[in-house]
């Protein structure tokens, strides 16, 4: 049963990925022409686009991708508990599945961090498609940090400020809602 947990826990957290990413890159305006933005858009789009007929973008906010997003997190939880045969309450999946959506946001946004971090050591300053998402993606959460954080010397402590925020707030969810 362990190998059945990881797949379904493993499939669903992947296509939640996607979609959370399909509404971060939207939110921040990143180049929709992006390889990496047209990958996300295309196979979110099964899912997403039915629900932006119901639910139209606001400004840069896809409401239908964060619906989706919620949506599939709570399939997790409702899947998982048909499989091991626990009991189904679908408004308690609905409120698992948000705060499921909230904490993939943050674990994304650290990942995505830190691989901005690392890449910036190795960048040859040339384009890479890559890269410039992740610019895209992490610059609105370092730059209100760089407006207060001091420059010094030449290093930018903003990421890793990012860094430690989100994993506070992770940890933070975790006690307050428990482990996800």
């Amino acid at each position: 049963m362990n190998a059945l947990h990881f797949l379904i826990t493993t499939l669903f957290g992947l296509y939640l990925m996607a979609i959370v990413l399909r509404f971060w890159l939207q939110a921040v305006r990143a180049d929709f022409y992006n390889p990496l933005s047209q990958f996300i858009v295309k196979i979110t789009n099964p899912l997403v686009k039915p629900l932006q007929t119901i639910l139209p973008n606001v400004k840069n906010w896809n409401f239908a991708a964060l619906v989706a997003a919620i949506i599939v997190a709570a399939g997790k939880f409702f899947v998982l508990a048909l499989v091991f045969s626990q009991p189904v309450n679908p408004a308690g999946f609905v409120i698992v599945g948000a705060i499921s959506v909230v904490y993939e946001f943050l674990n994304i946004a650290f990942w995505v961090l830190i691989i901005r971090a690392i890449l910036s050591w190795f960048s040859q300053g040339g384009y890479n498609p890559a890269e410039q998402i992740l610019v895209q993606l992490t610059e609105p959460l370092v730059s209100p940090i760089r407006k207060v954080l001091p420059p010094m010397g030449g290093l930018d402590f903003s990421v890793l400020v990012a860094i430690i925020a989100i994993q506070f707030v992770k940890l933070l969810l975790s006690d307050l809602f428990g482990g996800f």
